[in-house]
């Protein structure tokens, strides 16, 4: 079974496409060959890795404060690249406020990214920062309880070298594999997290459990050998779409790929009901968040 559901757009206008709803949300990736972020010409010396202070493994700018970070370079350089992620991040919201227009009123804009070392040249500093292992996205700091991460790329490298990914087992799978060995959640410690300002929003059951996955998944080098994957080169130009906190990724090798990640209530899903959240909650019989 193909974890793919292509799209023929061409350019960053949309129109509503319910089967490209269907897919999403029952964890396939919305792949676009033909879509590409179009550079100016002022900002093409940018997309190298000297600009990344080689502390970040991403070069990121939160649209509403334009804070950037993970950057190095002149007064100029980062004008330009702040003008160009928030042109990708206004592109993105649009294109994909108009595909789901179910989701338009609920999407929550989060940061937007540049990636522009080569994964392969890149050492993470623990086996929890490694994205070469199959895992699915929860985020220690930034609690999202709940909520869908959906996530927008476009591969804008110069030379045209794919970006490798392995997708893994359908979300269903990984959690039942990986929830029996969860420890259940202090309790009391979510708020104890957020008020030492260990995380920036409550710690909910879903959260722990949802980190807990994530950290186990990759940590198995058991389960990294074995489990089975399908591999995908995204080649350049082109762009995916994909709920990371369901489907079970890892990125490979590539370079140079922006990304635009959204936060989406479960409530505005077509169907909630494939949402993790809610698979959780059916498998533990509990309510594990706010929603």
């Amino acid at each position: 079974m193909s974890v793919i559901h292509t799209l023929s757009h061409t350019a960053w206008e949309s129109y509503p496409d319910q089967d490209a709803v269907t897919a999403l949300e029952t964890g396939k990736i919305l792949f676009l060959p033909e879509l590409q972020f179009q550079l100016e010409s002022e900002e093409m010396p940018l997309i190298s890795p000297r600009l990344s202070d080689q502390k970040a493994k991403n070069i990121s700018l939160h649209i509403h404060t334009e804070e950037l970070r993970g950057a190095n370079g002149t007064d100029a350089e980062m004008t330009l690249l702040k003008n160009m992620l928030k042109r990708y991040a206004v592109q993105s919201t649009s294109f994909l406020s108009s595909l789901i227009p179910g989701y338009a009123n609920a999407l929550q804009t989060g940061r937007t990214s540049l990636r522009p070392v080569e994964i392969t040249e890149r050492k993470a500093p623990s086996y929890r920062k490694d994205d070469t292992r199959l895992h699915v996205d929860a985020f220690p700091a930034n609690p999202n309880q709940g909520k869908r991460i959906l996530r927008l790329f476009c591969n804008i490298h110069p030379e045209g070298k794919p970006r490798l990914w392995r997708v893994g087992a359908p979300f269903r799978e990984v959690a039942g594999d990986f929830l029996p060995k969860v420890p259940r959640q202090f309790p009391g410690s979510g708020h104890v997290l957020k008020s030492l300002k260990i995380t920036k929003s409550l710690r909910t059951p879903y959260d722990h459990i949802m980190l807990n996955i994530h950290d186990r998944m990759k940590k198995n080098q058991d389960y990294q050998n074995t489990a089975a994957y399908t591999e995908i080169a995204f080649p350049a130009p082109a762009a995916w779409i994909v709920y990371t906190d369901q489907v079970s990724h890892a990125a490979l090798s590539g370079q140079h790929v922006l990304e635009q990640t959204f936060y989406l209530p479960v409530s505005a899903m077509q169907d909630e009901n494939r949402s993790p959240l809610r698979i959780l909650e059916k498998i533990t019989g509990e309510k594990l968040s706010l929603y």
